[in-house]
C-alpha cells in the first residue's frame, strides 16, 4: 500500500512520517537548513503478521501552496491519503487544496491526523476536530476516521500506524495479468556505480531485471534495459503495480529524463497532446468552467498547460460545466504527454494558484474533428465501461468504420491481445503492416448492404463496364472507412456470394462480361506481345500493327479486357496485364518499404528502369486505385490497403 501524505505547510507530515517509520523524509541540505519539505520524500514501514514483502510505502509531499505541483506528481499513484490538520492552526488553504486534490484523483480510502495536540487544550482539539469533519463533509474522504496525534511525545502514534497495517492489509493488489508495464517517475538521478536511475509509483503491470522499457514521451531511440530493481526499498528480480520503485537504467543518459515521463513497455509507447476525459468541477469553486479555459493539466508526475473543451454534460452538448457537476471534455495540451484510458488527470487554474477538477482520462487518441457528434458520445460512454470487455463492445456498437485493435490495447495500456474481448460474429481485417481492425456484426451489415446498392446503381449507369475498381467503390459506399476494413467486407461480401471481384474490378455475379469470339481470338493473340512489353506497357497503336488488326478493333477489344479486369490502362491507349501491373506494385511496397512509406518518381524509375514519364504515368495510376496516396511531392503508400496482395486476388 502506497500512503501519500497532505496537509498545509508546517502541519507536521514529515515529523509523522519520521514518528512512524524512523525515517526522516526531508533529505536535500535546504529542506533541513528550512525545515520544510521541497521535494518529494520516501519511508517505508513493514506491516507485521502479514505476508513477509508487505510493507507499506509514504510518499511525504510539501505543503507549500508554491509546490502543489510538486504535490501532485507524488499523489497520483497513492492507495491512501493521509491528511494532517495541526490542533493549533486548523483547517488552513492547503489543507483545502490537498484534500481537494486526494478526492478529484478519486482516492476514497484514508485517515486525518490532527497533530501538534501538545500545543493547545482539550477544546480547542475538539473545535479542531469539528472543522475537520464540515470539510470532509461531502467528499470522497466523508468517512475517514479522525485521530489525534502528537508525533514528538508519541501520543497516538501507535493508533494510528496500526489503522495503517489494517488498511494495508485490506488492500488488494493491484495484478492484471493482461496489463503493460508502466511507471510514472518522479525522480531521476546518477548514482556513482550504478547509472542512471529513475523512481516512481508502478502504475500498472509487472517489471523484470533485463526487460526492455521505452521512455514517454521522447524519441523512438529512447529504449533503457533494467539493470536492477529496488520496490518497496528493496533490492527484487520484478516489481509490480501498486509499488514504489526504483529502476536502475541501462542504454539512456540521466539528461534524457525528467519527472512526467514515463518508462512503459515499448508496446503501449505513444504520447499524445489531446486527451477525452471524464472531468468532475470542485463543489468548492465559484464559478463554471468553460470551454476554451486554460489550464494546468497532471496525469501521473506531469505538468503540462492547455485548455478544456466541454463537450456534454448528462448527455446533452454543453459549452460548460457547473461546480460539482461532472462532464464530459476534451483536453488540448500544448506538448505532448503520456496518458492511458483511465489514468487520473486533475487540472489546476491557469496561474496554477488553485485545483479546480479532476477525473479520468477517457481515451488519450481524442480526434479533433467531430468530437461533438452523437457518435462520438456514443463512443465516450462506451470508454467509461467498467470492464474492458464492455468498453471493446461498446466502441464497436458505437463506431461505423471499425476500430484498430492495435490503437484500443494501446490506449488500455493492454500486452495482451484484445481478441479475447471481442464480441461474436466481430469482423476481422488486417492491414499490410499486419494491424488488425475489427468491425461489429451490426456496422459490417449496412456497409455490406451499402456496397451492393452502389453496385446495383453503377451497373444501372454503365451497362458495359463491369463494374467500378474496389477503391472507387468504397469512396461510393463508404468513404471513411478504411482500406484494410473495406477488404474486409468485400472479401465478406465474396464469401457470401454476393459480389464477383476480378482484378481491381467488382461487380454483382448477374453481370459478368463475356467477350465475343473475335474478341476472345484477338486477346489471345495481343497476350504475349502485352506479357513481353514489361514494365514498359503496351500502346493501343502498336499492338494494332504488330498484330496486323485493325486499330479500331483492338481499342474494343483492348476497353473490354479493361472492364473485365484482365488488363488495366494505366493512361489513355496504354495497357498493361494483371500479372505485370502485380509486379509493379511489388516494386512499389519494396520501395515505400526503404523509404519510409513514401515512393518518389526518382526512387521509383531506378528501382523499374523506367523513364520518368512512365514511372509517374504509373504513380499517378496506382494513387487512382488506392494503392498509392499523393503527399506533395511523394507518393505515399495506404498502410491499410490490399490491393496487389494474396489477400485482394
Amino acid at each position: 500500500m502506497i500512503v501519500g501524505t497532505a496537509g498545509h505547510i508546517d502541519h507536521g507530515k514529515t515529523t509523522l512520517v519520521q514518528a512512524l517509520t524512523g525515517v526522516d523524509t526531508d533529505r536535500l541540505p535546504e529542506e533541513k537548513a528550512r525545515g520544510i519539505s521541497i521535494e518529494l520524500g520516501y519511508a517505508f514501514l513493514d506491516v507485521p503478521a502479514s505476508d513477509p514483502a508487505e510493507r507499506i510505502g509514504f510518499i511525504d509531499v510539501p505543503g507549500h501552496e508554491r509546490l502543489v505541483h510538486t504535490m501532485l506528481a507524488g499523489a497520483t499513484g497513492i492507495d491512501f491519503g493521509l491528511l494532517l490538520v495541526a490542533a493549533d492552526d486548523g483547517v488552513m488553504p492547503q489543507t483545502r487544496e490537498h484534500l481537494a486534490v486526494l478526492s478529484l484523483l478519486g482516492i476514497d480510502r484514508g485517515a486525518v491526523a490532527v497533530t501538534k495536540t501538545d500545543r493547545v487544550d482539550a477544546a480547542r482539539v475538539a473545535q479542531v476536530g469539528a472543522e475537520v469533519d464540515a470539510l470532509l463533509a461531502g467528499t470522497p474522504l466523508g468517512a475517514a476516521p479522525v485521530l489525534t496525534v502528537c508525533a514528538p511525545t508519541g501520543d497516538g502514534v501507535a493508533d494510528l500506524r496500526a489503522l495503517l497495517f489494517d488498511a494495508a492489509r485490506a488492500t488488494p493488489h493491484r495484478d492484471d495479468a493482461g496489463a503493460a508495464f508502466r511507471i510514472a517517475i518522479d525522480r531521476a538521478f546518477t548514482l556513482a556505480g550504478v547509472g542512471t536511475v529513475v523512481t516512481g509509483t508502478v502504475h500498472a503491470g509487472r517489471v523484470e531485471v533485463g526487460d526492455e522499457l521505452a521512455l514517454v514521451p521522447a524519441g523512438a531511440d529512447a529504449i533503457a534495459r533494467v539493470r536492477s530493481l529496488h520496490a518497496q526499498n528493496r533490492p527484487v528480480e520484478q516489481a509490480r503495480a501498486g509499488e514504489r520503485c526504483a529502476i536502475a537504467l541501462a542504454g539512456i543518459a540521466r539528461d534524457r529524463i525528467a519527472r512526467g515521463q514515463w518508462l512503459v513497455a515499448p508496446a503501449i509507447a505513444f504520447a499524445t497532446d489531446r486527451l477525452d476525459a471524464a472531468l468532475t468541477l470542485w463543489h468548492g469553486e465559484a464559478k463554471a468552467l468553460r470551454s476554451g479555459t486554460p489550464v494546468h493539466v497532471h496525469v501521473g508526475a506531469s505538468d503540462v498547460t492547455g485548455s478544456v473543451a466541454v463537450l456534454q454534460v448528462d448527455g446533452a452538448a454543453a459549452d460548460s460545466v457547473a461546480p460539482g457537476r461532472t462532464a464530459s471534455v476534451q483536453l488540448v495540451l500544448h506538448r505532448p504527454i503520456g496518458a492511458w484510458r483511465g489514468d487520473r488527470v486533475v487540472l489546476r487554474d491557469a496561474s496554477a494558484a488553485r485545483t479546480v477538477a479532476g477525473g479520468t482520462v477517457l481515451d488519450p487518441f481524442a480526434p479533433a474533428r467531430h468530437r461533438r457528434t452523437a457518435q462520438r458520445a456514443m463512443e465516450l460512454v462506451a470508454c467509461a465501461e467498467a470492464d474492458p470487455a464492455a468498453r471493446l463492445r461498446g466502441l464497436l456498437d458505437a463506431a461505423p468504420f471499425g476500430v484498430s485493435l492495435r490503437r484500443w490495447s494501446q490506449a488500455e495500456g493492454r500486452r495482451d491481445s484484445a481478441d479475447a474481448f471481442l464480441p461474436a460474429a466481430t469482423l476481422i481485417a488486417a492491414d499490410v503492416s499486419h494491424c488488425a481492425w475489427a468491425l461489429g456484426a451490426r456496422h459490417a451489415s449496412a456497409i455490406g448492404d451499402s456496397a451492393m446498392s452502389a453496385l446495383r446503381g453503377f451497373h444501372a449507369r454503365e451497362p458495359e463496364a463491369l463494374g467500378p475498381d474496389a477503391a472507387r467503390l468504397r469512396r461510393i459506399a463508404a468513404p471513411r472507412l478504411p482500406d484494410a476494413v473495406w477488404s474486409a467486407v468485400l472479401a465478406s461480401l465474396r464469401r457470401q456470394g454476393r459480389v464477383d471481384v476480378r482484378g481491381a474490378f467488382v461487380h454483382l455475379p448477374v453481370h459478368g462480361l463475356s467477350l465475343s469470339a473475335a474478341d476472345a481470338r484477338l486477346a489471345q493473340k495481343i497476350a504475349p506481345m502485352l506479357a513481353a512489353a514489361g514494365f514498359e506497357g503496351r500502346w493501343a497503336r502498336d499492338l494494332g500493327r504488330d498484330a496486323r488488326e485493325s486499330e479500331a478493333l483492338v481499342r474494343v477489344t483492348l476497353a473490354r479486357l479493361a472492364r473485365g479486369g484482365a488488363l488495366h490502362q494505366v493512361v489513355k491507349d496504354l495497357y498493361y496485364p494483371a500479372e505485370t501491373l502485380a509486379r509493379l506494385a511489388a516494386v512499389v511496397r519494396t520501395t515505400a518499404g526503404a523509404d519510409g512509406g513514401a515512393v518518389t518518381a526518382a526512387r521509383f524509375r531506378d528501382a523499374t528502369g523506367l523513364g520518368r514519364k512512365r514511372a509517374i504515368q504509373l504513380l499517378e495510376y496506382f494513387d487512382r486505385i488506392g494503392l498509392l496516396r499523393r503527399v506533395g511531392d511523394e507518393h505515399r503508400l495506404r498502410s491499410d490497403t490490399a490491393l496487389f496482395t494474396p489477400a485482394a486476388s
